[in-house]
């Protein structure tokens, strides 16, 4: 016994085949499998005990618990990878690019809701809900008169140029029958009614049956060079423009006149968004309307596909493509005066139920038609002097960043039947892509630490007026 204790037991007695033996069987050494001939205590069984099964599923889990890791980890990984810009399109300042916060949005509430908001010191200003779709506000008494006259004499005195949408000739090649079909009228700037549209065909032979419609044949048949010629042969009157007015920007970064710096810190509190986004986005532009003056029903900002890029930050994009929009989150327009006759903002489709663009022209009546359709508006707002009006042009995209263009945010200016209006807008300009957003903050503040505002792109500073300091 001792001997045989000294050797330890026999491998056999752990044997994954054997139960464990009964007492009287120990007594009689008949404990292993090997020793009991006559009658076996091994039992055929798939796990013989208890402890090796509990052993057994340790590992497995353990063997599971780590490849589920391991995909986990390679998921992310990849995950990251793809949301990240890549070397190329990083920022060259140290660090990743900053995680940005989600966009505030304002709540509608109901049309014809108000909450109290103090914009500025010892005072209460008022915001009233206009319509949910757009998501669309007013603000009586945003800016004094004082301060509405100022912004006026700062624009004279950096004089305005005429606003006008003209493409140039890459932009119509590359447009094709696009242009035809949805922007005939950027052809040289020039709105074109159904009456004028009628005359276009007639003249490059475009609708042989005369029926006013183009098949499809027809349209394939068409020659897009005779439409350029028919386009570059007619110049359009300032009636007949797409915009008629004139306008020029102000500076409002560090350093600006002190009005200009104040009025853009009272939007920021208006809007509530981050002092980056709001500091980095355009200048003030300021617009004149003269008797006559309009601008059809359009939308600030652009869609962004694969071919386009927000105008703001294609400078740390480093992409290549045809087209770049503006991308302008939110519009708060200023009126700077009382309009003696016309001059409404009308929202054309505003609180619609369901959104139809085809709807826009009914029986030769074109509600983006801002000369002669505009009292058909859902929506007009007249001016009023200092008062404000701001609303959203994207919908959220449901995790706190900008979705696609909101439709409904479809605007324009009605004709001035007598005198002259004269508006402001600011823009708050935010890219639909989160990390090229962080990206071009990130590069703005770097090149603010190393040169200064001189360093910053043209764009973001606004140079012809930098220096001027104009007091009244």
């Amino acid at each position: 016994m001792a001997a045989a204790a000294a050797a330890g037991p026999r491998p056999e007695a752990a044997s994954p085949q054997c139960e464990p033996p009964d007492p009287a069987g120990a007594a009689a050494g008949l404990g292993d499998c090997e020793d009991a001939p006559v009658r076996p205590l091994c039992k055929p069984r798939g796990i013989c005990s208890r402890a090796y099964f509990l052993v057994l599923m340790v590992f497995v889990h353990l063997y599971l618990g780590n490849v589920l890791a391991l995909l986990f980890f390679v998921h992310y990984s990849n995950g990251d990878e793809r949301s990240d810009p890549g070397p190329q399109r990083r920022a060259p300042g140290p660090g990743p690019a900053p995680t940005l916060a989600p966009l505030t949005r304002l709540e509608g509430i109901k049309v014809g809701h108000e909450r109290k908001v103090q914009l500025v010191a010892d005072r209460d200003h008022f915001i009233r809900t206009l319509s949910l779709k757009p998501l669309l506000f007013e603000i009586p008494g945003f800016l004094s008169d004082a301060e509405c006259r100022l912004i006026i004499h700062l624009a004279q005195m950096k004089g305005l140029q005429r606003s006008q949408i003209l493409p140039t000739e890459e932009y119509e090649e590359a447009m094709g029958t696009m242009q035809v079909l949805a922007q005939t009228r950027l052809g040289n700037g020039r709105w074109m009614t159904p009456e004028n549209i009628q005359e276009m065909y007639t003249a490059i032979k475009a609708d042989p049956d005369g029926d006013g419609v183009l098949s499809l044949q027809e349209f394939s048949n068409m020659d897009l060079r005779d439409f350029h010629k028919y386009m570059r042969r007619h110049k359009a009157e300032s009636s007949e423009l797409v915009r008629n007015s004139h306008h020029t920007w102000l500076y409002q970064g560090e350093g600006a006149h002190h009005v200009m710096r104040a009025i853009r810190q009272r939007v920021l509190r208006l809007t509530r968004l981050s002092p980056e986004i709001v500091e980095l986005s355009e200048p003030l532009q300021v617009v004149r309307y003269g008797e006559g003056g309009h601008y059809h029903a359009h939308v600030d900002s652009g869609p962004v596909y694969p071919e386009t890029i927000c105008s703001h930050t294609k400078l740390v994009a480093n992409e290549s493509v045809p087209f770049e929009t503006s991308c302008r989150y939110m519009t708060v327009l200023f009126y700077l005066n009382n309009v003696t006759g016309g001059g409404e903002t009308v929202f054309p489709v505003a609180d619609n139920r369901t959104y139809d663009e085809m709807s826009l022209i009914q029986d030769d009546v074109d509600l983006r038609d801002t000369r002669r359709h505009c009292e058909k508006g859902n929506l007009r707002v007249k001016p009023r002097q200092g008062t404000a009006v701001f609303w959203y042009n994207y919908l959220p995209d449901g995790q706190g960043w900008v979705g696609d263009v909101d439709d409904y945010s479809l605007h324009g200016g009605c004709l001035v039947t007598r005198g002259t209006k004269w508006i402001a807008n600011n823009w708050i300009n935010v890219d639909p892509s989160r990390a090229r957003q962080a990206l071009f903050q990130q590069e703005m503040a770097r090149l603010a630490r190393e040169g200064g505002a001189d360093s910053q792109p043209e764009w973001t500073l606004d140079r012809a007026y930098r220096d001027a300091r104009v007091e009244l």
